[in-house]
């Protein structure tokens, strides 16, 4: 599966036998817009994640301040637009990335023009989501200009972690463990200049950032029980790193 943020396209191919690709097999242009102008002309398909179960894919797009939703049909290597097509946002706030909470109870979505975390509980069986809570990424009286990029769940369930590009931080919420609801903890500065993504180590005992502007990956160390950062000290020159993958 692909998205496509120029067009606001998302395009599902089969892969054959020889690992090869086969002919297209779904095909969902989005229409729509928002209250940006410069952002949100159109559709921005900003990225594709299949839940756990590989039973639905969701698809912010950032043009349309929606979530939207496909239901993944295995047998035929194919998506089809969900019952529940797709969640809503507040107007402007920009969807961007998305993660999974590992209880496969909530999902979270991090706005890009908002500064901001939408909160929502899952319905796994029907792909559908409901709003729990939208939640700022940025201190209170911040003032400067900033934007969001990336979120990951920690691995034990119990912190969620957001980039600010500006501010460039790492905002740390607190997850409730019924409720899904966020609570701000802290706010860890990325040693860098656009921390554009970043990655937690399977073991959720590492944070790497990923400084697009300064040309860093910088490394910490998540405190298991707090969820708060440490900068360990060691850091890596990359040209532009914008994704970084844990294989």
């Amino acid at each position: 599966m692909v998205s496509n943020y120029t067009s606001g396209s998302v395009i599902a191919y089969p892969i054959l036998a020889n690992d090869g690709l086969g002919a297209r097999s779904s095909f969902f242009q989005h229409s729509g817009s928002g209250p940006n102008p410069n952002r949100q002309e159109g559709p921005h398909a900003h990225m594709i994640l299949p839940d756990p179960n590989s039973g639905y894919a969701y698809v912010p797009d950032l043009g349309m301040d929606r979530v939207m939703i496909y239901q993944i049909d295995g047998a035929a290597a194919a998506i089809h637009s969900a019952t529940a097509a797709f969640a809503r946002v507040s107007p402007g706030e920009g969807p961007r990335h998305f993660d999974f909470h590992p209880n496969q109870r909530f999902a979270y979505v991090i706005n890009e023009l908002g500064s901001s975390m939408t909160a929502f509980s899952w319905d796994a069986q029907t792909g559908a989501l409901n709003e729990l809570q939208t939640i700022s990424t940025l201190p209170e009286g911040f003032s400067g200009k900033s934007s969001c990029a990336d979120v990951h769940v920690h691995p034990s369930g119990r912190f969620l972690y957001g980039s600010n590009r500006g501010h460039d931080s790492i905002a740390i919420y607190a997850i409730h463990p019924e409720l899904g609801t966020l609570k701000v903890i802290d706010f860890a500065p990325t040693g860098g200049s656009c921390p554009r993504n970043f990655a937690i180590d399977p073991s959720g005992r590492f944070l790497l950032a990923a400084n697009q502007v300064t040309n860093s990956i910088v490394s910490f160390a998540i405190d298991g029980e707090s969820g708060m950062l440490t900068a360990t000290g060691d850091s890596v020159t990359v040209p532009a790193p914008v994704c970084l993958k844990f294989a």
